[in-house]
């Protein structure tokens, strides 16, 4: 690897990896997805198996190379086989002395291998065909899935740290104006103008300065960054370079809760790579800027997603928020100037300088500029990465890209924003997906988080998971979070079992809004969104729970079994996974249910394929 001194020793050698691209472009080769997900999946071990059986070919010499996460987690391991961009799902190591025989050696398909869409049936060879894909624009997300993360060639082969060349033939204020005219906002929930919060910092006379990248990721169900920094850490540190670059910064952090290994380990080759060639360090490709990264490995309280909070924690101090009648950018990390981003908005930085503020600014819409990365997760028939241009609906993120509800059951909510956001119900589902539209339907952008729930979901025991949750992770320093959130506990425990009450209700409602109100952080202003937004859109159910039912069938004491005979086919299914023998009847004949025997599991209501057992009230 080599040195490099000066610009054009990054161009020739870029120029050159283009060129040996160029030439091996019809040589065979094997993308095993690497992700977390397809990893526990055993992709290590395919990876391996791949290795081992191409050893052994002679007429051909495939390239096998490990990626970072495709997006499609659900369906790992993935491996695609190019030339053809053939994409292979859920791929054993005893698939792959076929895949190399009948693909590799024999240009054939393995048509079992590949992705069948659950409702058409239709098959798809190439994942740019696979709806889930198709209906996507992977801007952020574009090297992962197709270059070896823990190698900088192949990053600089794909114009990696081309932007940084480009930023150090500019000055602070051109470079920030970019960044600023480009309208990007912070991908980490908050919204804020990112060029705005680079212009303060730059703007006060106090060293040193210091960027921050956010890797933190507490929600639940949540992977955006996580998979950005193990499928393309050096993305992350070019936006960070450049950062630092335009604030007059010469050191970075980036914080990873522990709990991610693998990003982990991928951003210590990654900087060390750097390093090695110059990028990071000293006088950095002959100019007078000098930057170096370290990585500052969090314990996983959820808390420390907040900014002072991190910044407290990279100081070996408890993670605990502070007032912020400071600004970070005037008093942040050891009370100098700091730029706190996340890993999402660092990596969207070098793709504005090389790609251009104008054509940014035609993703996305007016005040939401760009794309954003979501976990889709839940009752979803196709769960995983995606990004969209800001705007879209959630109808196209949820049926077009995630193929619809599983088993076809009804929507009921989606919750987006992780535990401080809201649940939005079904008619909402146009609403565009961007910063302000969400917060003025009583939920958020946040991370990136995006739950979605069937009509086997209960909201107000959802309501009660998140709080459950967040008493757990809140620090405790403020009043209104620590004592306000224990109080809402108790009250959505109470509905959930049958003990609660009209008053209570307006109670929660009541103690939500004044927590809302005077939490110290934003973690604790946004706490209470979950039970807010339900109460909102699916107060009919608190009041339900009051009269001792719940529809969903989720809160064991507030259900009964309740078998409709006109739709009921007498297959059985019921009475076999009943664990109190409840439910009897003769084979394709009407079941009946013993109601003093019924113990209100709900677990017949998964097991119904005609949806022909409701819940009925036990407190009427």
């Amino acid at each position: 690897m080599p040195f490099f001194l000066r610009p054009s020793d990054l161009e020739y050698y870029r120029d050159s990896l283009k060129e040996d691209l160029w030439k091996a472009k019809d040589k065979p080769k094997l993308r095993v997805c690497c992700g977390t997900g397809c990893v526990s999946n055993g992709s290590l071990k395919v990876l391996e198996a791949f290795r081992e059986a191409v050893g052994e070919i002679v007429d051909v010499e495939p390239v096998v190379k490990f990626t970072g996460c495709h997006g499609f987690c659900e369906r790992g391991p993935i491996v695609i086989v190019s030339p053809g961009e053939i994409f292979y799902q859920n791929v054993r190591v005893e698939d792959v002395p076929e895949i190399v025989q009948r693909t590799i050696q024999n240009g054939e398909v393995i048509e079992r291998l590949l992705y069948r869409d659950p409702v058409t049936k239709k098959t798809y060879r190439s994942d740019s065909e696979i709806p889930f894909y198709a209906n996507q624009q992977r801007l952020v997300l574009r090297r992962s899935g197709h270059i070896d993360p823990t190698s900088i060639e192949d990053y600089i082969a794909t114009d990696g740290y081309k932007a940084l060349e480009l930023a150090l033939q500019l000055d602070s204020d051109e470079i920030i104006n970019k960044i600023t005219d480009s309208y990007l906002r912070g991908r980490g929930g908050g919204g804020f103008r990112t060029g705005y919060k680079w212009k303060a910092c730059r703007d006060v006379d106090d060293y040193p300065k210091y960027v921050i990248a956010n890797g933190d990721e507490g929600d639940p169900g949540a992977f955006m960054d996580r998979s950005l920094m193990e499928g393309d850490p050096h993305s992350v540190i070019e936006g960070m370079m450049i950062g630092a670059y335009a604030v007059g910064a010469c050191e970075g952090y980036i914080y990873v809760r522990n709990e991610y290994p693998l990003a982990v380990r991928r951003l210590e080759i990654a900087i060390e790579k750097a390093r090695e060639c110059g990028l990071l360090g000293k006088n950095i490709l002959g100019s007078s800027f000098d930057f170096d990264i370290e990585i500052c490995k969090g314990g996983g309280a959820f808390v420390c997603g907040e900014s002072s909070a991190l910044m407290r924690s990279i100081e070996g101090l408890p993670g605990i928020p502070r007032v912020k009648y400071i600004h970070a950018t005037e008093q942040g990390l050891w009370d100098k100037p700091t730029v706190l981003n996340n890993v999402e908005t660092w990596a969207n930085i070098p793709i504005i300088l090389t790609s251009g503020v104008e054509w940014y600014k035609t993703l996305g819409t007016k005040n939401n500029n760009g794309t954003k990365i979501f976990a889709l997760v839940g009752k979803v028939k196709n769960t995983g990465l995606v990004e969209v241009p800001m705007g879209v609906t959630l109808r196209k993120i949820i049926y077009e890209i995630g193929g619809g509800i599983l088993k076809d059951k009804a929507f009921k909510a989606v919750q987006t924003g992780g535990p401080s956001g809201g649940c939005i119900p079904a008619s909402l589902l146009d609403l565009s997906v961007d910063f302000d539209t969400l917060v003025a339907a009583g939920s958020m952008m946040g991370s990136g988080g995006m739950i979605v729930m069937d009509d086997r979901s209960c909201m107000v025991d959802v309501a009660k998971y998140f709080i459950d949750f967040l008493v757990e992770e809140s620090c405790g320093k403020c009043t209104p979070c620590r004592e306000g959130l224990k109080a809402l506990q108790k009250l959505l425990h109470d509905l959930t079992e049958g003990k609660g009450s009209l008053d209570d209700v307006k109670l929660l409602d009541e103690m939500a809004n004044e927590l809302s109100k005077t939490a110290l952080c934003g973690l604790g202003k946004t706490a209470a969104n979950p039970v807010l937004s339900t109460l909102k859109y699916f107060h009919e159910e608190y009041q339900e729970h009051v009269e001792g039912y719940c529809r969903a069938g989720v809160c064991q004491g507030l259900f009964v079994a309740n078998i409709d005979e006109s739709r009921c086919i007498g297959c059985g299914q019921c009475a076999r996974i009943c664990p109190s023998k409840a439910i009897s009847g003769e084979v394709r004949k009407p079941h009946i249910v013993d109601y003093l025997k019924c113990i209100g599991c709900g677990q017949c209501l998964d097991a119904c394929p005609t949806n022909s057992i409701t819940s009925m009230r036990r407190c009427s």
